[in-house]
């Protein structure tokens, strides 16, 4: 009859079979931790990014309007509006030499 012999481990060997068990169950779960983190952090940009383009469409309409009062028909037009006149006889022309 064959005689089946029992291996004994030492004790830094129980360590060393612990540690890589632990290491083979946190490798993935820090992998998928991270690729959550991850896929957060993109979706975040992309709000951030649809919310910079809307603000950038809002600044460019402000900024079509306010060149729009400040054109000089719509100035002429309120001030006829409120019986402002033009009247070029009292402009003067200073010069520098």
């Amino acid at each position: 009859m064959a005689r089946k012999r029992k291996i004994k481990l030492l004790g830094i060997e129980k360590v060393m079979i612990k540690i890589c068990v632990l290491l083979l169950l946190l490798i993935p779960a820090t992998d998928v931790f991270g690729k959550a983190m991850l896929s957060d952090s993109n979706i975040e940009v992309e709000r951030l990014k649809k919310e910079i383009t809307t603000q950038t469409k809002k600044n460019q309409s402000l900024t079509m309007k306010v060149n729009e009062l400040q054109s000089l028909e719509n100035i002429q037009a309120i001030a006829s509006d409120l019986g402002l006149a033009y009247n070029s006889n009292n402009i003067k022309v200073i010069e520098e030499n």
